[in-house]
């Protein structure tokens, strides 16, 4: 069973409810009638323009039968909405006007429905940037609590079973902070491990990976590192974590027991934590395109509740995939 086949059959046992809030681009509107035919959800709110919703499905002769269609301009909610928002941004210097007014958009009514649990997940991202998604997932839906900074993961899936969970792993962040701090890195490792055990079902073994191995080599961009790996076992010592390691360290078991002997983390890591987000990118990038690897994400992780990211390159199977994905968090 593939990855992208697991996590449809874990949503498919937990029966939740998703928001996928660009109700008018064709693509989100075809994985809407997918994934209540493959029976992932049992309720799926479609967010826009009600006419311009109707019209779409009509020109591609796609049913909307089952699915719930929700025009934020006329819901019968949006008052409701509105003084919810104006309470969370009023410290902003939002006015309750503004708030009436702000509401209506979409994505922001999608965040507030998963908000005051009115829908369990949010899906996002065909149409709208990376940065629009995260700035209605902080204001409406928040982070966890004890968690400042939301991040990203993407999960991977190679054919190479000897490394990571069965040649899968969790690469961390690739697209959410570009130069975290250490005590982002820090936080950004504990998000990925819980994220490890969702998508993934097996215990973290987190890598904070470097250039250098155990002092092999100095400088602010290892301090950096060796000091997110203090903060996390302070804060975290069930985990299991080791840094700073270079890839190779990380995920060969003999170069690891080379360069990091003793190490219980090195050569096994199924969790690969990146030092910035230009290597994340990359890191992912490289493995997908040239070891042929399935690459699912950017899921978010650190949210009070689960929210998805899409490319705006995405298919329709995509949508599907990474609502099945963001639903199996709820397990």
């Amino acid at each position: 069973m593939t990855f992208a086949q697991q996590m449809k059959a874990k949503a498919k046992s937990l029966q939740k409810r998703v928001v996928l809030a660009e109700g008018t681009e064709l693509r989100v509107i075809a994985a809407a009638r997918k994934i209540l035919d493959e029976q992932l959800a049992k309720e799926v709110y479609v967010l826009g323009p009600m006419n311009e919703i109707t019209t779409l499905a009509s020109q591609e002769n796609i049913s909307l039968e089952g699915v719930s269609l929700v025009d934020p301009t006329t819901d019968s909610k949006r008052s409701a909405y509105a003084a919810e928002y104006y309470e969370l941004r009023k410290h902003k210097g939002m006015s309750e006007q503004e708030a009436a007014d702000l509401i209506v958009d979409p994505l922001r009514y999608g965040a507030m429905m998963v908000r005051l649990n009115d829908a369990d997940a949010l899906v996002a991202g065909a149409q709208r940037t990376t940065g629009e998604v995260l700035v209605a997932a902080f204001h409406i839906i928040k982070t966890k609590e004890g968690i400042k900074s939301a991040s990203s993961c993407m999960i991977l899936a190679t054919n190479n079973k000897e490394m990571g969970a069965d040649g899968s792993f969790i690469f961390s962040d690739c697209a959410t902070i570009p130069e975290p701090t250490s005590e982002q890195l820090a936080e950004i490792a504990e998000a990925s491990a819980e994220s490890c055990r969702t998508y993934l079902g097996v215990e973290p073994i987190i890598a904070l990976l470097s250039y250098s191995t155990k002092g092999s080599a100095r400088g602010p961009m290892v301090d950096k590192v060796t000091e997110a790996l203090k903060i996390l076992q302070e804060k975290r010592p069930d985990l299991q974590v080791d840094g700073e390691l270079q890839l190779d360290a990380a995920i060969v078991e003999s170069v690891g027991q080379s360069k990091a002997p003793g190490s219980t983390v090195a050569g096994k890591a199924n969790v690969l934590i990146f030092p910035d987000l230009q290597s994340g990118n990359i890191g992912y990038k490289l493995v997908q395109r040239m070891a042929n690897a399935e690459a699912f994400g950017p899921m978010m992780q650190g949210f009070a509740k689960p929210v998805s990211d899409l490319s705006r390159g995405c298919s329709t199977e995509d949508i599907v995939v990474t609502t099945a994905v963001t639903l199996s968090q709820l397990a």
